[in-house]
């Protein structure tokens, strides 16, 4: 090996030792901020999924309704989704999902435990006298001591057969909508080849050049993405708004029918007798899509702080189908 090839060795060594060093200091905080969260997250699933069972059929139609009228533009992807894994195996996403919630559970005691563990008898916890790397080995061998090796790979291995037939079924009901998204991303990219690319490589430092087309790669699609997706959110949330607005009302109407409510005989027995189901849902309807376009399809405060996973999670989905 030459001697620039290993000085080029050396300096990379160099870097990276100095990135992990600095991201030490950030393992002890990241993995009680896991500790704390994921109990929580648990805990609300469980309590939402009570709840939903204990709702009728009507009222679990106008909750529906109002999501997809409301809602059906910020999450296209992921309600499409939601719904081919109905049909690709929603017993099994169920039960892998509580599989792998119980182990984390039994971690995640099993950590607390060994967080009190004082075993040289100084009055202080033996992981607030150790480093960062120790800290995160330690939990690391904690975790394939205690967890169910076979339970996990069980439980991860449905879910990813159910992920692959969601996958195709995503691939196969968004095709035009990739097609436009690489199309933009192989025009972007010939321009930016041409104008920026021999620019940006100059301007990076010679061990990071190698990233520069990976990351020009990311940020191209990312903007193709954008524009592709965008086109296809304005029309599932208007088609969307179209189909809660009649679901959620006509849910209503037979929630107020079953309570003798007829608001002066202006609530029939039977949406199939009328068509003023139609007539609400349309105001619905335009209600929805306006509130969803007024807020740039993407939650507001403070729902977006609450259901920030669900964006990380259909950003994930177009990612996914659209590579």
């Amino acid at each position: 090996m030459s001697e620039e090839k290993k000085e080029d060795s050396k300096s990379e060594e160099s870097t990276l030792t100095q990135t992990i060093a600095k991201l030490e200091v950030y393992i002890k905080p990241a993995i009680n901020y896991v500790s704390i969260a994921i109990p929580y997250v648990i805990r609300f699933s469980q309590e939402g999924y009570k709840l939903y069972t204990k709702l009728s059929g009507d009222e679990v139609q106008l909750l529906v309704g109002m999501i997809l009228c409301f809602f059906g533009g910020v999450y296209p992807t992921l309600f499409a989704a939601i719904e081919a894994a109905k049909h690709g195996g929603a017993g099994v996403v169920k039960s892998s999902l509580k599989d792998l919630a119980d182990e984390a559970i039994v971690i995640l005691e099993e950590s607390k435990k060994d967080d009190v563990k004082d075993d040289d008898g100084d009055g202080i916890a033996d992981v607030d006298q150790v480093s960062p790397k120790v800290l995160l080995r330690r939990k690391a061998k904690l975790v394939l001591t205690k967890m169910n090796p076979q339970k996990v790979d069980t439980a991860i291995a449905n879910l990813y057969t159910v992920w692959l037939s969601v996958l195709a079924t995503l691939t196969i009901q968004f095709a035009r909508t990739i097609a436009l998204s690489l199309t933009i991303a192989d025009f972007l990219k010939k321009i930016v080849d041409e104008y920026l690319t021999k620019s940006i490589t100059e301007a990076t430092p010679p061990e990071y050049r190698r990233w520069v087309p990976i990351v020009i790669g990311w940020t191209v699609k990312s903007i193709s993405m954008s524009v592709a997706w965008y086109a296809q959110t304005l029309i599932s949330a208007f088609t969307s708004a179209l189909a809660g607005g009649l679901l959620a009302t006509r849910a209503f109407i037979s929630i107020l029918s079953q309570k003798g409510i007829t608001l002066g005989g202006y609530i029939p027995d039977n949406h199939l007798d009328t068509s003023k189901d139609e007539i609400v849902s349309y105001a619905f309807a335009a209600a929805g899509f306006y509130f969803q376009f007024k807020n740039g399809f993407s939650l507001p405060f403070p729902f977006n702080i609450i259901f920030w996973p669900l964006g990380w999670a259909e950003y994930y989905i177009k990612w996914s189908v659209t590579k």
